[in-house]
């Protein structure tokens, strides 16, 4: 198992920000409280809210914090309706850009992201026109300085995952989406704790950015959409140099 995704430094960056953990109880949050809607409370007979009460897990979110989340998506599955939407548009230089969202407002989503692009990048697209440069994977990343590469690939491939790479403490383990439940699953079962662990779109080509505004303005476009609680997740192909 081999290769380097320019990708997971991009994530694991993001997610050691408090922002980004406060950001990921709102997204599960949302998730719940869809889910909740749709198959009512009790993960035992609703899988979907069953699969993200693990996630929350695997995003290491304590027991008290999802007990706390699943009573206040109870309580906001009664009160609206989500729906969700993804977008594709350009950043500077080509950049492609998916936004995930997960909205109780179409048209207040659209104009916000529409506006983020509209002044940082250079706009939104059509369904289609930057998605077929990336791939869904499962990505689950690992950071411990006592981790064993050997023990740890051993472990990914019982477990079925279909990749790993180790660096300096840090796997990150990607499988196929059918896949990605059950590889998640099997590692927290032997103990394994993640910095991050979900569906992921991971992109075919990387772009780089060498003006110095250009570099200003696709990382206030980023920050505007990681900040609007409507999205759920934001995936770009920017080869962000690493930090010094």
């Amino acid at each position: 198992m081999s290769g380097h995704s320019k990708w997971n430094n991009i994530k694991r960056k993001k997610e050691k920000t408090d922002g980004a953990r406060a950001k990921i109880f709102t997204k599960l949050g949302r998730e719940m409280a869809v889910a909740i809607k749709e198959g009512g409370p009790d993960p035992n007979s609703n899988g979907k809210l069953r699969e993200i009460i693990a996630k929350a897990k695997a995003n290491n979110v304590p027991n008290d914090n999802i007990d706390r989340a699943i009573k206040k998506a109870m309580a906001d599955s009664d009160k609206s309706d989500f729906y969700s939407i993804t977008y594709e548009g350009y950043g500077l230089g080509g950049i492609a850009v998916m936004v995930e969202a997960l909205t109780d407002n179409r048209n207040r989503t659209a104009a916000d992201v529409r506006h983020y692009f509209d002044k940082y990048g250079s706009g939104l697209g059509q369904t289609g026109c930057v998605s077929y440069l990336f791939e869904q994977k499962g990505v689950l990343v690992i950071e411990d300085e006592d981790l064993t590469e050997d023990k740890l690939m051993d472990d990914c491939l019982e477990a079925g995952a279909e990749d790993f790479t180790f660096e300096d403490g840090t796997a990150e383990i990607t499988t196929s989406p059918a896949d990605f439940d059950a590889v998640r699953d099997a590692l927290m079962a032997k103990g394994y704790q993640f910095v991050s662990a979900d569906l992921a779109y991971v992109p075919s080509t990387y772009v780089q950015l060498t003006d110095e505004d250009s570099i200003v303005k696709m990382n206030k476009l980023l920050e505007l959409l990681d900040d609007n609680d409507d999205v759920q997740n934001v995936w770009h192909n920017w080869d962000i140099p690493e930090e010094e």
